[in-house]
């Protein structure tokens, strides 16, 4: 009895002590100039850019009203890391959780942080949107940190590229690219510009939040003659583990202490570096190495800036660290045997149209006509049916409490970093890349290597998989709702590079869907009933969206692009015949208006 009371007290107490915070955010284009190189449209907020920072305290509540002032495109906003319990339909993906907000439309964003604290970051969940723009920080302060300091910094890091994405996507997404290399960045930012200077007293401890919300490459950071003490990882408090540098994919956060020095004589540099392994060719003006600066003393000179281009020899020089080795401070122990285990095969292939895709199985995603999460609300006892959910959305179906293991096998050359909505999982296996891609390094759990696990596994949300290696995922399925999981680098999820989990479709029923959100679908025409072809026989696929066919067999990605080198020189050879076959007439204005006559005659 006392017991009981006492938790109803704490109830109350919580109750008392929780904020709401409101969020009136004008979403639109404002004219900036992130690197000083190149001026172009951001997506800002109430006229601004870069974006502001959302700063709470444990449990309490934010709500956003977000208007989408652009008159060209839709929107959405993803609260990334937020596990979002019981406010699943807040989550922001596009046809997972929600319909995409149409120009002129408002949505409201809803809910409660419990049982969260740390470093997050909110962004677009509308293709690679956030690349221009529409991305922030958000900080959850704890009551009791674990740790002592003084001062604190938020830092981002991104890539950044000169174009708009929807001009860029033209481009990556074609045939004319088939081997699917990724667009590559025009230079990297610092708290969304360059050359940035960060001032400290000596003999104090300075705690620093770091995000890379970039689209695709992951970055080095290190301070000279500095060490940074990581003390948490996406949100999670891990055992202070000291290194001299670190490296973030795209997605992931850090929240490190760094102690300055007692002399006050010189300032120091301080590097972000994109990773140059994860870029199939280096343009010649691209800044790989970046640098800002610790200031001790405004009057001391800062020291001259790193290389530009000198990679290997800047990184070499770092000790690194493997972030499987961090430990979770709370002791979580690895998970038992799983209850149900994914495994997936990931490669990129070519399909009939001549653009690369990223399969999962030889599945690419394909968004359905009705948010996933709409098909589950309203197909009653046929939610626990994947087919519903259609062919080509790579869902899988798990039940309340159940322990669930993603294995992925990464039968690619690139590094990718994969990100889960809705939980924190164990990461208790990954191999190390290779550089072999006719022989990939693959999961065995017969390898007694391979399976075993570290007694304390590192808990986190987004993780990278090294080049033809794999990765081994455990969580707890502890949280109702649909929930992404996909590849960070931004442009191999336009790819498709994304399953959906589906979690206790039976408990997700008691969800509502609120009448801003079904608004919204209504101003986009996107229907929020239905199954995955908008059909309300859930059960009849037919109109749904499907993955381009197949090319003919025998046709391979060689093949192919021996055929457009081929296709390449048969006209380099056409032009030469035509331009010194016709040397000896150019002079004939009749022949060349008689040529220009045929020309013209055919067009018509």
């Amino acid at each position: 009895m006392i017991q009981l009371y006492l938790l109803l007290l704490l109830s109350c107490i919580n109750l008392v002590v929780s904020k709401t915070h409101v969020f009136d955010w004008n979403i639109g284009y404002v004219d900036a100039n992130p690197d000083g190189i190149y001026p172009r449209k951001m997506i800002g907020i109430n006229g601004h850019w870069p974006n502001p920072t959302i700063r709470i305290k444990e449990n309490d509540r934010i709500i956003v009203n977000a208007y989408n002032g652009l008159n060209d495109r839709n929107i959405s906003i993803h609260f990334h890391g937020l596990l979002q319990r019981g406010f699943n339909g807040e989550d922001g993906p596009e046809m997972i959780t929600q319909c995409p907000v149409a120009p002129n439309s408002t949505i409201k964003y809803d809910f409660e942080v419990s049982d969260q604290a740390g470093t997050y970051w909110y962004h677009s969940h509308s293709g690679a949107q956030y690349g221009d723009g529409l991305r922030g920080m958000i900080i959850i302060e704890r009551e009791n940190e674990p740790y002592k300091y003084d001062e604190s910094f938020d830092i981002s890091v991104n890539d950044h590229y000169h174009l708009e994405t929807p001009e860029i996507m033209k481009n990556f997404l074609s045939r004319f690219n088939p081997t699917g290399a990724e667009p590559i960045p025009q230079n990297s930012l610092f708290n969304e510009t360059k050359n940035v200077t960060i001032s400290v007293e000596p003999n104090k401890s300075y705690l620093l939040r770091i995000v890379n919300m970039g689209l695709f490459v992951s970055q080095y950071l290190f301070v000279e003659d500095h060490t940074f003490v990581i003390v948490e990882a996406d949100g999670v408090t891990v055992e202070p583990y000291e290194v001299d540098s670190i490296y973030i994919t795209v997605g992931q956060r850090y929240v490190v202490l760094l102690k300055t020095k007692s002399n006050t004589d010189k300032n120091y540099r301080f590097a972000n570096i994109l990773d140059m392994e994860m870029l199939d060719f280096v343009p010649e003006d691209l800044q790989l190495v970046s640098t800002n600066y610790l200031v001790y003393n405004d009057d001391a000179n800062l020291p001259k800036h790193l290389p530009y281009f000198d990679f290997e020899n800047t990184v070499s020089k770092l000790k690194g660290f493997d972030d499987f080795y961090l430990k979770p401070l709370s002791h979580e122990k690895l998970l038992p045997e799983p209850d149900m285990t994914i495994e997936v095969n990931f490669t990129m292939d070519v399909l009939g149209n001549g653009v690369t895709y990223a399969m999962f199985n030889g599945k690419t995603y394909v968004p359905p006509k009705v948010p996933i999460l709409y098909t589950v609300l309203s197909s009653g006892n046929n939610s626990n049916n994947d087919i519903i959910y259609g062919t080509n959305t790579n869902s899988f179906i798990l039940q309340s409490n159940e322990i669930i293991e993603i294995i992925l096998n990464n039968n690619d050359p690139g590094k990718h970093a994969f990100h889960l909505h809705g939980h924190n999982f164990q990461l208790i296996s990954r191999s190390e890349g290779t550089d072999d891609e006719d022989d990939p390094i693959v999961f065995d759990p017969n390898n007694e290597k391979m399976i075993n696990y570290p007694k304390y596994p590192l808990v986190r949300d987004t993780v990278e998989v090294k080049s033809n290696g794999y990765f081994v995922l455990r969580f707890k399925a502890n949280n109702p709702g649909v929930w992404f999981f996909h590849c960070h680098v931004d442009w191999h999820l336009e790819q498709g590079l994304a399953l959906v989990l589906i979690e206790s479709p039976n408990e997700i029923q008691n969800t509502e869907i609120s009448k801003n959100h079904k608004q919204i679908c209504e101003n986009n025409s996107v229907p929020y009933i239905g199954n995955a072809a908008a059909n309300l026989n859930f059960f009849d696929l037919n109109g749904q969206n499907l993955q381009e066919p197949p090319l003919p067999d025998g046709f391979t990605l060689k093949g192919y692009i021996a055929m457009i080198l081929c296709t390449i020189v048969a006209l380099y050879g056409l032009w030469s015949i035509y331009n010194y076959g016709i040397e000896d007439v150019s002079k004939d204005t009749i022949v060349i208006e008689r040529l220009y006559e045929i020309i013209n005659a055919n067009n018509e």
